[in-house]
Order: C-alpha cells, then sequence, then structure tokens
C-alpha cells in the first residue's frame, strides 16, 4: 500500500503529459460480448392444431370504440406452455403492422384460475403462457382499442358502423399452419345493427351473430362491415354489393347506376375466365368518419367511399375505382399469390418483390374495368392514366431507385408522409406498374395483329383451375412462361428492364403505342378536377412544385421545383399571394397573370413563428397532365377501354 501510495503522484504526472494516443491504449474499456437470442417460439407445422379455438368478441361499446374479445384455447396434452401470437406480417398489408399497440388489459387462465404470464422479450406479439400438468384449457382476455383519431391510426368504429378485423383482434396458437386451426367466432353488436362478412353459418340469436366453425386462415381472410343504416344489392353470379353509411340518404342508388356494379361483376368474369370464389361479398363504407381502407380478400374485399359517392354519381365518378382493384385481387394476390408473399402463418416475414405484379397488373385491371363496365366514366379513367404518366415524366427517383426497389416500401415506410417523396418514391408499383403492363399488352397486340392482348394473359394466368378456393403461388419465370404462351417475346428482358432497372426513360411507351400522347393543359383533366373538388388540397405540382391544403398549408414540394428551388417546404404555410390573401383561386390567377412575364410570384409565407417574402421567378402558367388522341378515329386505348360483354 505504501508503494502504491508512494507512486500515485508519478502515474498522475504521466497520464496528465501522456498524448491523446497513449490515453487511448492504456484505458480501459469494458466490452460486452454479444448473448446469442435462442430462439423460443416453434415453427409453423402443417399439422391441425387439435380442438377449436372459441373466439368471441364484443363490438357493442360504439361509443368508447372498444372491443373486448375472450377466448378459449383447448391445450394439447403433454404441453407445459401454450404461446399465442397476435398476427403480425398483415395479407395485403405486405409488412409487419399487427398493431399490438392496441391491445390492453391481457389476462391468461387456465382452467378458470388466473395465471402468470410473459411476452417474448424478441418477439413482442407473442405471450407465453405457462401450463400445470393436466391444464385442459387457456383462457384469453383482453380488449382491442380502436383508435378514436386519425393521429392514433386507422379509425374502425364510429357510432354509426364498424369494420371488424380478426387479425388486429384474437390470437393464435404458435406452431402450426394458420389454415390448420380450426376457430369459431362469434360477434355481438349494437342493437339494430346489421353484419357482412364472406363467412359461412351465420346464426344470429339477438344482437350476438355467430358463424360455422372455420379455419383461422380464412377467418382472417372475412373481415366484418357492420352498421346502423345498410342496404344489400344482388349483382348475379353470386356477387353482392353490401353497404353501411353514416345517414340512410348516402345509400339512394339509382338502378341505372346499380347497373354499373353488376357490369363490373359481368366484365370480371369474362375477363379472367372462372372466378376462385363460390361467393363474392363487396363490403362498402359509405362515410368520412370510419377510416379510409380498399383491402383485398378472396371471398370478400373491403372498400370505402366518401359519403355522398353513390348518389352524386357524376360529381364522384373519380372516388369509385377501388371497389373494380380489389375485385380483380380475388384472382390477382389472392388466388395466384407471388411465392414469397404466401406464407404458412402471420409470423414468417414476407417478401414484397413481386408486387408490381400483384399490384400493378391489378392497377391496370382496375382501371379497365371499370372503363369497361362504365362504373367510372372513360374520361375519369384517362385522365388517372393521364395523372401516372405525368408524374412518372419528371419523377427525379427514378433515376436511382427501381420500381422493384420500391416493392420494399410497405416495410420500409409504411406509407408515413416523406419531405420529398419525388426524390424517394414510394409505391410506385402500383401505378407505374399499371403503365408498363399496358405497353405489355400493346406489345402483345401488335405482335398478333390484335388477335390476342393481356386478356388473353389474364386468362391463362388467373382463371386456370375454375373452382380452386385455395391459392396457387407464382415466380418471375411463371410470368414469362405464360407471357410466352400467349406471345413470343423478350420478356424476361422487357420484365427486367422496367421493374429492376433505374435511370428508365418515363414509362410512355405503352401509352403511345396504344394511339396516345401526354400533353399539358392549363386546367385540370376530369379525375384530377374531380379529386380536387371534393378534397382538402390543391396540387400545383407540375407548375410552382407543391401542395397545399385549403389553408395554405405545404403538404408536400417536389424536388427541384420552383417552389423547391425557394426554400418552400412541407409545413410552411402560403398566408398571402401578390399582396392578396391566400386561396387556391386566387395563386392560380397569380400563376396564369406570370406566365410568359418577367416578375416573380411573391409569396408570403409562414414558418413556425416567422413570416417571410419568397419570391418565386415561375413563368410557365398552370400545367395539368391529359392524354390526348394523336390521330382521329377509334385508336388501340380505346379498343382496350370498350366493354367486352353485352348490356344487362
Amino acid at each position: 500500500m505504501k508503494t502504491c501510495r508512494a507512486l500515485a503522484p508519478l502515474l498522475s504526472a504521466l497520464l496528465l503529459t501522456a498524448s491523446p494516443a497513449v490515453l487511448a491504449e492504456t484505458a480501459v474499456r469494458s466490452a460486452p460480448l454479444a448473448v446469442p437470442i435462442s430462439p423460443s417460439i416453434p415453427g409453423p407445422q402443417d399439422v391441425p392444431y387439435p380442438g377449436t379455438i372459441a373466439l368471441e368478441i364484443d363490438a357493442s361499446d360504439v361509443v368508447r370504440g372498444i372491443y373486448r374479445v375472450r377466448q378459449t384455447v383447448p391445450v394439447p396434452p403433454g404441453q407445459n406452455e401454450l404461446i399465442l401470437q397476435l398476427p403480425q406480417w398483415l395479407p395485403g398489408n405486405h409488412a409487419p403492422r399487427g398493431p399490438i399497440n392496441l391491445i390492453a388489459d391481457i389476462r391468461f387462465e387456465v382452467d378458470g384460475k388466473p395465471v402468470r404470464w410473459t411476452r417474448d422479450p424478441v418477439e413482442v406479439h407473442a405471450f407465453h403462457i405457462p401450463l400445470p400438468a393436466g391444464a385442459r384449457e387457456v383462457t384469453a382476455r383482453f380488449v382491442h382499442t380502436s383508435p378514436l383519431q386519425s393521429g392514433q391510426g386507422r379509425v374502425t368504429m364510429t357510432e354509426e358502423m364498424l369494420n371488424l378485423q380478426w387479425e388486429k383482434m384474437s390470437l393464435y396458437p404458435a406452431g402450426h399452419y394458420v389454415r390448420q386451426i380450426k376457430v369459431t367466432p362469434t360477434v355481438t353488436f349494437p342493437e339494430g345493427w346489421e353484419a357482412f362478412a364472406a363467412l359461412d353459418g351465420m346464426r344470429r340469436r339477438g344482437n350476438t351473430v355467430s358463424w360455422a366453425t372455420v379455419d383461422y386462415e380464412t377467418l382472417v381472410d372475412s373481415p366484418i362491415f357492420a352498421g346502423k343504416h345498410s342496404q344489400v344489392w344482388d349483382l348475379g353470379h353470386n356477387v353482392k354489393l353490401n353497404a353501411v353509411a353514416d345517414e340512410p340518404k348516402d345509400l339512394a342508388l339509382a338502378p341505372e347506376n346499380l347497373a354499373t356494379f353488376r357490369k363490373l361483376v359481368d366484365e370480371s368474369l369474362a375477363l379472367f375466365a372462372a372466378p376462385h370464389f363460390d361467393r363474392y361479398e363487396f363490403l362498402l363504407a359509405m362515410t368520412d368518419e370510419l377510416g379510409g381502407i380498399g383491402l383485398e380478400h378472396q371471398r370478400s374485399s373491403e372498400n370505402q367511399y366518401q359519403p355522398t359517392t353513390l348518389i352524386e354519381w357524376d360529381k364522384m365518378a373519380w372516388d369509385r375505382n377501388v371497389v373494380a382493384h380489389e375485385l380483380v385481387h380475388s384472382w390477382n394476390g389472392k388466388y395466384r399469390r407471388p411465392a414469397g408473399l404466401w406464407t404458412p402463418d402471420y409470423r414468417q416475414p414476407m417478401q414484397d418483390n413481386l408486387l408490381w405484379m400483384y399490384e400493378g397488373q391489378t392497377q391496370f385491371w382496375g382501371q379497365v374495368l371499370a372503363a369497361r363496365s362504365g362504373l367510372q366514366p372513360k374520361a375519369i379513367v384517362l385522365g388517372a392514366l393521364a395523372n401516372s404518366a405525368g408524374y412518372y415524366a419528371g419523377q427525379p427517383g427514378r433515376a436511382w431507385r427501381s420500381v422493384e426497389d420500391t416493392t420494399h416500401d410497405p416495410i420500409i415506410n409504411a406509407r408515413r408522409p416523406l419531405p420529398y417523396s419525388s426524390l424517394n418514391r414510394n409505391e410506385d408499383y402500383y401505378s407505374e406498374g399499371m403503365l408498363v403492363w399496358l405497353e405489355a399488352d400493346q406489345i402483345i397486340r401488335e405482335g398478333t395483329g390484335g388477335a390476342r392482348g393481356l386478356d388473353d394473359f389474364a386468362a391463362a394466368f388467373f382463371g386456370v383451375n375454375p373452382g380452386d378456393l385455395g391459392q396457387l403461388t407464382y415466380t418471375f419465370e411463371d410470368i414469362v412462361a405464360t407471357l410466352n404462351a400467349v406471345h413470343p417475346y423478350d420478356w424476361a428482358t422487357f420484365l427486367d428492364e422496367r421493374f429492376r432497372l433505374p435511370g428508365r426513360p418515363a414509362p410512355l411507351a405503352g401509352i403511345e403505342k396504344a394511339g396516345y400522347r401526354l400533353v399539358w393543359k392549363e386546367e385540370p383533366n376530369p379525375y384530377a378536377a374531380g379529386r380536387e373538388a371534393d378534397g382538402t388540397s390543391t396540387s400545383f405540382s407540375y407548375s410552382l412544385g407543391f401542395t397545399l391544403e385549403k389553408d395554405g398549408k405545404i403538404t408536400g414540394t417536389e424536388w427541384d421545383s420552383p417552389a423547391f428551388d425557394a426554400g418552400l417546404v412541407a409545413g410552411a404555410q402560403v398566408t398571402a399571394v401578390n399582396g392578396k390573401a391566400y386561396s387556391p383561386e386566387v395563386l392560380k390567377q397569380a400563376i396564369t397573370a406570370a406566365k410568359g412575364g418577367k416578375d416573380p410570384i411573391e409569396l408570403l409565407v409562414r414558418r413556425d413563428d416567422r413570416y417571410f417574402t419568397v419570391p418565386i421567378a415561375y413563368h410557365g402558367g398552370l400545367r395539368y397532365p391529359w392524354l390526348e388522341p394523336v390521330g382521329a378515329g377509334e385508336q388501340p386505348l380505346d379498343r382496350l377501354l370498350a366493354p367486352r360483354t353485352g348490356a344487362r
């Protein structure tokens, strides 16, 4: 000890005079080693789960937005632990979106006695329940809380309607394919409400509805719409349109307009040749209170329209495409599915890289079938195509990022707003995919003298195995082989270049082969005009380069646009234009007045607590994308959008 005390001053002096490099070499650093993560949840096996799960949900508390859940799960003999998990990777979401944050007040009992449980520390959607010897059943009780405001998530319950999605408020046992787990579902609704789902064996006792026992995979694929105000229409072919509304008046669908929904079913069956459903239920919410949705299922679809879309038929024509899109998904995405997007349970990650087929070709057929059926006027469909063509004609993000890379965006970005989406790109596999499939259609028609087209591919690819209600997976090679069977061509290179390579030319070749061209006008096309008139924002994307809410708040700025160059970003608010209080019309007038001139447009902008004047030297006038035919008479695109079936 005396020696140590004697050396201490010397050591201190040495440390004080040592260089940083010496200190770094002599310093003591704790260096933990990684703790291996041991798998604690068994992988799924394609074997039946013993017994049937009873799932009871009380969905009657619509004032507070609460679903109260009780599940009774039989225990396999000889187990000392049961693992129950909330679905994490959700079908149709293409991402791990299971809302574990909305599950609360979780309690488990074993044979009626409370038991201590633990959440898995790695896979937090899973719960471990210890089992004493001889245990027979586990009861789970919890609540799922619907968001009450959009900032909390998608609202699924209002005082007029609800959208119950089983995967967000039920647990399933680990270790089994979900198709091997049997469930008997029961739901209690508010008094007087009607409920709609593509489930069989519906029985009603008072306000409680139950259905026949079903496998968990089918249950998850069969959501419920229920509401105080509802209407059902028979569309033929064992297809029904089931609508719920905020108000009864919004269900007054005129007979001539109902006919377009019937024609949509006719045209879809004519296209795909064979259905892969024994019945199909359109679930449609006429609301601006329930959260918006468009989600595919094999025997049904979840859809939302603005409240007056059915009764203000012409004005709301822009809003009706979602039902066509989701119906197509019964064939493309649900029956035929990319091999990487089919999973045996909701724990295995999904691989999204073929979404340009799953969603891109569905986007294509959704537009085509909407036009063929009259669900949307042809001018609206052309406007939607023009919007996509105009956007991709100048999108800077295409220089560095391929369409296929955007298929990972459901996982990477989860549809959150981006500061500069034109540079980042987002889920462009939908609309750029649509334009590429238009080009593929025109290549086939050119090569066969008009005798064949993508219709023939659809019948050959999706219409196989009539009556098959299961799923048939596909690969890139399967797509190429079927295209070549329709019309020999270097399809592998075509798809590889269009979808997997960045820096490609704007995807306008299909439009041009189809006898149309992209042009720019000073007024919005019919689709854009309808969307703007009914929406809360105004787009100046192709002129100044930003989109604003009605109060002038900027919601997005295009990269390298005049607004971007002037330093205008999302969140800033335009309060005045050339000295006049902001309104969309005032800004439009200022852009028009500046066309061809030299004076800048002056914007008074508020950003946080500061005001400043921003001059924008833009003189190009208002610009909106349109498609117009290149010559007189019927063009190939006109023939593509023309009906294939007779009037009913």
